[in-house]
């Protein structure tokens, strides 16, 4: 068996879990790619497999007393060494980037449907930082509906998932209005915003200001505040909740958009991501086109993934980080 260097955990906790080992060489199985990671993308999901946290992401699958996939990684960009059988769209030497099992190592297997061809105009580092902020920001936009002329109003404009929202919205020729901290609020007018709003000085939904659409990612402002915000027929997407909760996922304001949905003239949707390669090919052509690119906080060596992944889970990080393999 070939063996490789891979970021491995036997426990769920902090990043002090995580260490660079030796460990065997997977294999494709059917309908799957072997992928020698040039890169892996650092997202929020990779913090929540680290400590098994909230709770109910044990019981999903993923290991209850103990990682059932003992190495970290999702996103991933790289070249395909190895296919399994019945794969039909990749060959050995083709680039692709998207959603792999433990891209934090040296080699890493994928679902055929879950890789895309890599943009010939992205390096590896900026592919790898894509597929699950840029599906999820997306996702959201098409449940918003966004479309040109539209005022838009991204709170967490400034992370993951946020940067690309913003240059989706600003493509599809709304006027976007990005909300961060401080030091970030430069980045968001770079990445197309009209205006930025620092939260630290300025609340937005004080119902002094009405929007047509707004995307609230990641974010624990109550829906009652956010609806202040949006305009009598305007659309809150709400993409993820960050509460510290040790059980749930932070659902509650997503739950209870869907109940009072029916009942106001406001849309109110929950957004969830879709892993499948028509959304990275359609990410693909944004980057062709010029009008989508990965905001770069920094990148790591595969020995420092602990603290990239406790960057990221301290919020230290604009736009997004990555390993370089």
């Amino acid at each position: 068996m070939t063996t490789m260097k891979a970021i491995v955990q036997d426990t769920y906790g902090s990043a002090e879990v995580l260490e660079l080992r030796e460990i065997d060489q997977p294999t494709a199985g059917d309908g799957e790619v072997l992928v020698r990671v040039h890169a892996a993308g650092v997202s929020r999901g990779d913090v929540h497999l680290m400590t098994g946290e909230p709770y109910l992401v044990r019981l999903l699958g993923f290991g209850v007393r103990r990682p059932k996939n003992p190495v970290l990684g999702q996103d991933v960009a790289g070249d395909v060494v190895a296919v399994g059988p019945n794969v039909t769209r990749f060959g050995v030497g083709d680039e692709v980037f998207g959603i792999a099992r433990g891209s934090f190592a040296e080699y890493a297997v994928a679902r055929e449907d879950k890789l895309a061809h890599k943009p010939k105009r992205l390096s590896f580092e900026h592919a790898a930082a894509m597929p699950i902020s840029g599906l999820t920001a997306l996702r959201a936009l098409d449940a918003s509906g966004v479309t040109d002329g539209q005022s838009v109003l991204v709170l967490g404009a400034s992370g993951g998932v946020g940067t690309y929202a913003v240059q989706l919205a600003v493509a599809a020729g709304a006027t976007v209005t990005g909300v961060a901290s401080t030091p970030k609020l430069a980045l968001v007018r770079d990445l197309g915003a009209t205006e930025v709003i620092d939260y630290t000085q300025e609340d937005i939904t004080d119902g002094s200001r009405r929007f047509d659409v707004i995307l609230d990612i990641g974010g624990v402002t109550p829906i009652n505040r956010l609806r202040r915000a949006l305009a009598p027929t305007g659309t809150l997407a709400i993409v993820g909740g960050e509460n510290g909760a040790k059980w749930s996922p932070g659902m509650g304001r997503q739950l209870h958009a869907t109940l009072l949905n029916p009942f106001v003239s406001q849309r109110l949707v929950m957004v969830t991501n879709k892993e499948h390669f028509s959304g990275l090919d359609r990410l693909a052509a944004f980057v062709d086109d010029g009008a989508v690119a990965s905001a770069m906080d920094r990148s790591f060596a595969l020995g420092d993934a602990p603290e990239a992944v406790e960057r990221l889970a301290a919020g230290r990080v604009m736009g997004k980080v990555v390993i370089t393999v």
